[in-house]
């Protein structure tokens, strides 16, 4: 068995649902001390939801530093009776992998760790500096994992210059796609007040969906941005509205509306803030409003970090790559505050989260080997 599935197979066997590690990245600090890694473990959050952080790094000749990042943790199961075999372990059926985290993304933890192996073997004094930031809290809430340490990283002043984040881009073949950015995400619940009252009697109540329906319907038809060569225009959506006592005859005194923006690098989330408020105040209606940020938008230009991923994949599978920013939010939004160059790259999408994940196991040697690839790409430009 080679080097990459075996590792592939160990990650996959460990019951590694938010936020517990369940030893994975035991598995790699054994791996990566070896070879000259310091490994630290950062921990955090409250004891029932305990999170576990890996920060590994080897120092080169060169002060420039490309970071692998990843997530141990995985989403839950769903209906165990619904897999064809069970989820925590690795099962080889028709030319696939299943497990949870087979895809997303424990593949691509075990393709890029020894992707290292390799490029230190025959590199074993680089003028590349390599780090990898590993977390048990990217499916969960994010408060206590990648986020965490790249503030701790930023308050020493440690220097990060590319990160490849693993995550599941590819969409129909190996390398068809990779990310090079992502929108940002920002919350908001909106609570209009009304005078709940006998529904009989409208004139001693105030409706507060009647109040809100306008406001809403202006919200929805207006445009935030045309988006830019890299990325789709502002999108507002409603996802939940509640109001009401169940009963049919009882106007609510409230209704609360949650929605969200997915923006481009041509919105700011205070400007969407502004003009949402400004909305609602040219309708008059009473109200409170709440706002969360998720993260914000981030975006990798053509430089060394991309053209070094490009070429590592039209070398090992010939495709020349889409670069996009659909999707949703990754941990890319945290490590983009401290690092210039940020990508996302690994393998078919298609399965993530669904019963019966799966990889393709002719995929797993040319994903470690873009990687590798990626890395020889970039010790070159250190070396010239």
């Amino acid at each position: 068995m080679n080097s990459t599935l075996h590792l592939v197979e160990q990650l996959i066997s460990r019951r590694s649902v938010t936020p517990d590690d369940a030893g994975c990245q035991p598995i790699l600090v054994a791996r990566l001390g070896p070879l000259g890694f310091a490994c630290e473990t950062i921990e955090g959050g409250p004891d029932d939801f305990r999170v576990t952080n890996l920060w590994a790094r080897r120092p080169g000749r060169s002060a420039r530093t490309l970071v692998f990042a990843g997530h141990t943790d995985v989403v839950p199961t769903g209906p165990l009776e619904q897999w064809h075999s069970n989820p925590f372990v690795p099962t080889h059926r028709d030319g696939l992998l299943f497990g949870r985290g087979a895809a997303d993304m424990k593949t691509s933890i075990a393709a890029f760790t020894v992707a290292v192996e390799e490029f230190l073997a025959a590199h074993p004094d680089p003028a590349l500096s390599l780090a990898l930031l590993i977390t048990s809290d990217e499916e969960g809430p994010s408060v206590d994992g990648t986020v965490v340490v790249c503030e701790r990283l930023a308050a020493r002043g440690e220097r990060l210059d590319w990160c490849i984040v693993g995550e599941p881009t590819s969409v129909e073949r190996l390398g068809d796609m990779i990310k090079n950015g992502r929108r940002g995400s920002l919350t908001g619940k909106l609570a209009v007040k009304g005078v709940q009252g006998h529904i009989a009697y409208p004139q001693l109540a105030r409706n507060p969906i009647h109040q809100a329906l306008p406001a809403l319907a202006e919200l929805t038809a207006t445009e935030w941005d045309r988006g830019n060569a890299f990325f789709q225009p502002t999108s507002f959506q409603i996802s939940n509205i509640h109001a009401g006592t169940g009963a049919g005859n009882v106007i609510p005194g409230e209704v609360v509306i949650d929605f969200n923006f997915r923006f481009s690098t041509e919105s700011t989330a205070a400007g969407l803030q502004q003009r949402v408020e400004a909305v609602l105040a040219r309708h008059g209606i009473e109200y409170t409003l709440g706002w969360t940020v998720g993260g914000q938008p981030f975006l990798t230009d053509a430089g060394e970090l991309v053209g070094a991923i490009q070429q590592a994949i039209q070398a090992e599978t010939g495709i020349a790559t889409e670069l996009s920013t659909t999707g949703g939010t990754s941990d890319g939004r945290f490590i983009s505050r401290i690092c210039p160059q940020v990508i996302e790259f690994g393998p078919i999408n298609a399965s993530i989260h669904k019963i019966d994940e799966h990889v393709r196991v002719a995929d797993i040697e040319p994903l470690k080997n873009i990687y590798r690839r990626t890395l020889e790409q970039l010790e070159s430009l250190e070396r010239a």
